[in-house]
């Protein structure tokens, strides 16, 4: 078996579309929808990268992962449960470590890049 780079100028293996208020207790505020394209997915799928884009609202942050984030386009907050806010916005990168607590608050539309470590899975 050849293992090769992934390019992420090329097609996506798959792509997915979610209304994030389809999981149950996840959405704070807004009705965020999200498109994945998924460029990579180990074996084992403990290991993704893809490109995603989200509208507006604000959510729960997933845990059990460690996150690579660039954002292609838009501008988000992270929120840590004790109130502290970051922003990002176009160009910008950043890790969410496993173990973080907190929101997503997309203020607007945006496209990142991602790369994760997802400890729940495998």
């Amino acid at each position: 078996m050849s293992v090769y780079v992934i390019d992420f100028s090329g097609e996506p293996d798959e792509v997915s579309e979610r209304r994030l208020a389809d999981l149950p207790d996840r959405v704070v505020d807004g009705d965020p929808h999200h498109v994945t394209k998924m460029r990579h997915t180990s074996p084992d799928g403990s290991f993704l990268a893809g490109t995603w884009t989200s509208t507006p609202g604000k959510w729960h942050a997933f845990t059990d992962r460690d996150e690579f984030c660039f954002i292609v386009s838009g501008h988000v907050q992270l929120i840590a449960e004790d109130g502290h806010v970051q922003d990002f916005r176009t160009g910008d990168a950043f890790v969410i470590p496993n173990g973080f607590r907190g929101y997503w608050n997309v203020l607007e539309t945006t496209t990142k890049h991602f790369v994760i470590r997802d400890y729940a899975a495998g």
